[in-house]
């Protein structure tokens, strides 16, 4: 075929019967990298196992040709090929399929991508081949459990280096080119295997007897801060062994960090490939530093849960990455300086699964997948951030020594295979001896989101009686068993301070909580404290006022999280004016010691401006925030992150000519704002601000892309224009 056909799909039928059938598979694979810039040779040997001999089935290849194939030493005409499969009939006990291809490189960053840096015109090549996108480089049968065995080889042009699942374990070189043998594989699904081939500058570490690398383009290897990163996976490697009690599967261990990446990351057994936007060319909160931390650890999870134990199936993808999440955050605050982890999760990712979850396109948690084009529209809210809070729930629901027996259980019964949702529930079903069908059937089988009030009472000064109840929207009418904690806060020493925390199992359209009957009256009741549940959260009137006027003063962050996290929902449902929800920012966010919280709360105030206020006061509004704003980046530490973040705040909702004018100021570099050092991404930032105003022409955007001719600088002249 000339053209590469883009209808690829295989449907969940399809791989169950290709199941019942195949085993034992293993594949040499050679990849010819020096054929150009369109397409590259693809050389597949398939070495497997039939159970039913004479029966037909297929391999998956997404191909520009097929040069020649056959099985068993018998050819299989060419022409038979339909640029996506090809067919295998009269299967033996013992197979043997080779497969000579053309294959296409890609620039949407699947398959093998095919990159040019503008800075020095080096090439650059890596994969990315889930979830069905390993048949874009060699035959395979590519589903998840068609576990198999891996040999790769790649020619790649003399100088480049070539990254792959495993050591390579001989190099021969030509004048021109190079041949990379790399060592085999243990049994993986083909959407882990990897290859990255360049002139990638390299950086090594090793921890014990696990070899850490780390790859870069050239022109981007002065901004890499290996050190860190090395940091970071060094204490992930320590939590996860002691957690999961059970050998990493390899010998090395690399992060390719990839242009033009369409995702975060990938957890390709040994090569995880990695946005190159976590290399940082300017001053970057310690918000960001604590993703990067939270992408590297949630890579490395997925070494044991996803590639040393893989779903059966697509339909577990949610637990695949909810796990990893869960785990991530979890490694990262016992072996990270960023020790608040759930605090960020709650200001972040749990206001996207709330958002998600009120959709219309909301669906539930586990969801069928039909066939691999389904699967890539399932990488959403529900799938990442409900799917990690529901683990919460579940981690709370079994208790975490429970969780901990269960998952080590898993581990060691699964290794190297493949498991389903109901394997991991029997294996904590057996740790903490809870029945786990009718937790599963409610959280998991059902889409929306639950609403908890506290209802209360007082005798004198304290309290009789105490109620939380709980609704659901009609859409979406399940009530839920949930693990929860209610705190109870009173004034101490100028601070909001827990005075009693009491977790329970409610469930039901109300729960008693005779724990607290008689407790003296509180400051602030706070429902879901801890933040172990999956549920909006309704404040009763005395604590709603505290957390508007006084949220800053809560000594615990994640209870602060939980608290703006409840004044948003309660903005976004209309039940909270967004005006107050304006004053509390106002009184409380310059205070706040957190930067995630910071940002996070940031974003939902742009939000608010721009979309909740009423129309008639909006301007003012715009114009008094941005005046706060103003006043904090000026009074905060010079420098620090707080003031970067309130800089890129003041600039971005700045809206009279005054305050444009100083946002020009900086961007000139007259410096309205001491301390404030405009590098290059702050300064595309006030481009982009001004911008928006009208203030900046083409020629201006431009003039910032000749000093800044980079992937990242077109990205942020796009954004401006």
């Amino acid at each position: 075929m000339s053209d590469v056909r883009t209808d690829s799909n295989l449907t969940a039928a399809e791989a169950r019967q290709r199941a019942l059938l195949i085993d034992n598979v293993s594949y040499r694979i050679v990849l010819d990298l020096t054929q150009g810039d369109s397409s590259f040779g693809s050389e597949s040997s398939v070495r497997f196992n039939c159970k039913q001999p004479g029966e037909s089935t297929f391999v998956d290849l997404l191909a520009r040709s097929v040069r020649s194939a056959s099985l068993n030493g018998e050819e299989i005409d060419p022409s038979t090929y339909d640029g996506l499969r090809i067919k295998l009939d009269d299967l033996q006990e013992t197979n043997e399929l080779v497969v000579d291809a053309e294959c296409a490189f890609t620039r949407a960053g699947v398959g093998l991508h095919w990159f040019k840096d503008p800075a020095d015109d080096l090439v650059y090549i890596y994969s990315d081949l889930e979830p069905f996108e390993a048949h874009r480089a060699f035959a395979c049968f590519d589903q998840p459990d068609l576990k198999a065995t891996f040999d790769f080889e790649v020619e790649a042009p003399s100088g480049w280096v070539v990254v792959s699942n495993m050591k390579p374990s001989k190099r021969s070189a030509a004048e021109e080119t190079g041949r990379w043998t790399f060592e085999t594989t243990p049994r993986i699904s083909t959407y882990i295997t990897a290859i990255c081939a360049g002139p990638y500058a390299e950086f090594k570490d090793a921890l014990g007897d696990v070899e850490l690398g780390l790859y870069c383009r050239q022109s981007m290897a002065k901004y890499l801060d290996p050190e860190n990163i090395f940091e970071i996976t060094r204490g992930g490697f320590d939590y996860f062994n002691e957690k999961f009690d059970f050998p990493y599967m390899t010998n090395k261990y690399d992060h390719v960090f990839c242009p033009e990446y369409n995702q975060g990351a990938m957890e390709n057994l040994g090569c995880v490939t990695v946005t190159e936007t976590y290399i940082f060319r300017s001053k970057v909160t310690g918000s960001t530093l604590e993703r990067r931390a939270e992408t590297i650890l949630h890579e490395l999870a997925h070494m044991w849960f996803g590639d040393l134990v893989t779903m059966r199936w697509w339909e577990d993808l949610w637990l695949n990455e909810s796990f990893a999440t869960y785990e991530s955050i979890m490694s990262q605050m016992a072996t990270t300086e960023f020790t608040e982890g759930w605090t960020t999760f709650a200001n972040g990712w749990k206001t996207w699964a709330y958002r998600e979850d009120q959709l219309p396109g909301t669906h539930p948690i586990t969801t069928e997948m039909p066939d691999t084009d389904s699967v890539r529209v399932n990488f959403d809210g529900i799938a990442y951030a409900k799917g990690c809070s529901v683990l919460r729930q579940l981690v709370a629901w079994v208790g975490e020594d429970a969780f901990k027996e269960g998952l080590r259980d898993y581990f060691k019964t699964h290794q190297y295979g493949n498991a389903e949702l109901a394997d991991f529930l029997s294996a904590l079903e057996k740790a903490s001896g809870r029945e786990l069908g009718s937790w599963a059937k409610e959280w998991l089988q059902t889409a929306g989101v639950n609403t908890i009030t506290p209802r209360f009472a007082f005798e004198g000064d304290k309290i009789s009686s105490f109620v939380l109840e709980q609704t659901a929207a009609p859409e979406h009418p399940t009530i839920r068993s949930h693990r929860i904690a209610i705190g109870l806060y009173d004034d101490s020493g100028g601070k909001l301070k827990r005075t009693k925390l009491v977790e329970i199992d409610a469930s039901g359209t109300e729960t008693e909580v005779p724990e607290l009957s008689g407790v003296p009256r509180p400051a602030l009741v706070l429902p879901n404290d801890n933040d172990l549940t999956f549920a909006k959260i309704r404040l009763d009137p005395q604590s709603l006022s505290v957390i508007r006027d006084r949220v800053c003063e809560i000594d615990r962050p994640l209870s602060r999280a939980v608290c703006w996290a409840a004044a948003w929902d309660m903005t976004r449902d209309g039940e909270m004016k967004a005006r107050d929800y304006i004053t509390m920012v106002e009184r409380n966010l310059g205070r706040e010691s957190q930067i995630t919280v910071i940002e996070w709360t940031w974003l939902k105030t742009y939000h608010t401006l721009a979309f909740f206020v009423d129309p008639a006061a909006q301007v003012s509004t715009i114009e008094g925030y941005t005046r706060y704003a103003y006043d904090q980046a000026t009074t905060v530490e010079p420098g620090s992150d707080f003031q970067l973040a309130w800089t890129k705040a003041f600039a971005s909702t700045a809206i009279t000519d005054e305050q444009l004018d100083l946002v020009q100021d900086l961007l000139d570099g007259t410096g309205p704002i001491p301390g404030c050092q405009v590098d290059s991404e702050l300064r595309w930032h006030l481009i982009q601000a001004l911008a928006a105003s009208g203030r900046v022409d083409e020629s201006r955007i431009a003039e910032e892309l000749d000093t800044d001719a980079t992937e990242t600088g077109q990205r942020s002249a796009d954004i401006a224009r």
